[in-house]
């Protein structure tokens, strides 16, 4: 059998048979974007389905000046029941997590004193292939989130927190979700610099004082002449961390919000043994290994490694869901003859929206939540109950909005 999960605006999982008919799809609504910016598109009505308006579109991003609103106390998520079996670990309130388990993991950890250091988002370029990989410190990232950037490349934001990894690299320029995330986890935001827009969008926000800028200590040029200037930047973590105490900014982050994990894989799963995401410039392929219970990663017909462990690129979980990406007329990316021909893209990652998790071989429907700036991402199942990820670390596939049918899940 062969499952499909279809995500242009509206993310569908169709069931398929083995003689390739394919049963009733079930429609994922596009998500609520109910908090912060939100973009207004219309709704079917009582007589319409989700899965009949396939071709509504977002509209523009709301004026630079207008951000979301500032942090509201969200509360926490509570269990409806736990587990009374003894070797079942739930970790769902920042109480589970004691003072040794990494809050972005649920990872045991031998040294938690690294918990009181400000974690660091880190900028990790995927093109063009043949200049950046293997990149270094993914397999030692709590978070990593791919986003496409501009012409349909993609490109990393790491979340570097309970491990410190020896470098870490390419380091490219940011981009607006770069704004997002680092206000997610209380990061400081490491990167080679952005354009004149996102880089004035930065100074306006929560993030301008966790900025760590190219002439601070930790960041290093490879001196690699066979590549173009532009990829030869990395990053030595615990310089970073330095250059943080120096300033003073190098305290424990505060997260408003907590994500739920447990060894216990939940109920109402279907088997997924393969994902594979099409964004175009980028194929990426997530294989289910059983042997030691993670996904692997692919890209472009390659095995991805990390090239500080060697090891090729895994996580204990993958995310999939697709915010309205939006266009932002008053960015400019990239100019060519004197002409605009890339607009920065604006992922509206807050408010709530449907979207899918791969753990322990199976895929689970959710509803993934950011109601406000500081909240990390959290999800739900489709009942409202705190779904918990496999403790370990996690990837996030931020799918475009406006690509057509370009996920698929097999089982």
């Amino acid at each position: 059998m062969k499952t499909r999960l279809l995500i242009p605006l509206i993310l569908l999982i169709v069931l398929a048979a083995c003689g390739g008919e394919e049963a009733t799809p079930t429609p994922i609504p596009p998500p609520t974007n109910s908090g912060g910016d939100a973009a207004q598109v219309a709704q079917p009505t009582d007589a319409v389905t989700a899965a009949a308006v396939p071709t509504l579109q977002p509209t523009l991003p709301p004026p630079p000046t207008i951000a979301p609103p500032p942090p509201t106390p969200t509360p926490l998520l509570q269990p409806t029941e736990t587990s009374a079996d003894p070797n079942v670990v739930t970790l769902l309130t920042p109480e589970d997590f004691g003072e040794n388990r990494n809050p972005l993991t649920g990872e045991i950890l031998d040294d938690p004193s690294v918990l009181e250091r400000r974690p660091l988002t880190i900028k990790i370029s995927n093109a063009p292939a043949s200049y950046v990989r293997p990149q270094s410190g993914l397999n030692s990232a709590d978070w990593v989130f791919e986003h496409t950037a501009e012409g349909a490349v993609t490109r990393f934001t790491i979340v570097v927190y309970g491990e410190t990894p020896e470098k870490v690299g390419p380091i490219r320029s940011a981009r607006l979700v770069d704004i997002e995330l680092p206000q997610m986890y209380d990061a400081a935001l490491v990167y080679s610099g952005t354009s004149v827009g996102v880089g004035r969008r930065m100074a306006q926000s929560p993030i301008a004082d966790q900025l760590v800028r190219t002439n601070e200590p930790g960041y290093y040029r490879t001196g690699d002449t066979s590549k173009p200037y532009e990829h030869t930047l990395y990053a030595i973590p615990e310089k970073l961390w330095e250059g943080l105490d120096a300033r003073g900014i190098n305290t424990p982050p505060q997260f408003n919000t907590q994500v739920a994990f447990s060894t216990e894989t939940p109920e109402n799963g279907r088997p997924a043994t393969e994902a594979t995401i099409d964004y175009k410039s980028t194929f990426v392929r997530w294989v289910w290994d059983e042997d030691n219970g993670r996904y692997l990663r692919e890209a472009d017909r390659d095995i991805i490694i990390d090239e500080n462990d060697g090891e090729q690129v895994s996580a204990a979980n993958v995310v999939i869901i697709s915010p309205f990406h939006v266009e932002d007329p008053t960015i400019c990316e990239q100019i060519a003859d004197g002409e605009c021909v890339a607009l920065s893209v604006q992922i509206q990652l807050w408010g709530t929206g449907q979207g899918v998790v791969m753990r322990d071989g199976q895929v689970f429907d959710v509803n993934w939540h950011r109601e406000a700036p500081g909240d990390m991402l959290t999800f739900t199942d489709m009942d409202g109950n705190p779904f918990p990820l496999k403790i370990g670390n996690t990837w996030v596939q931020l799918v475009p909005s406006w690509l057509k049918e370009p996920v698929q899940i097999l089982p």
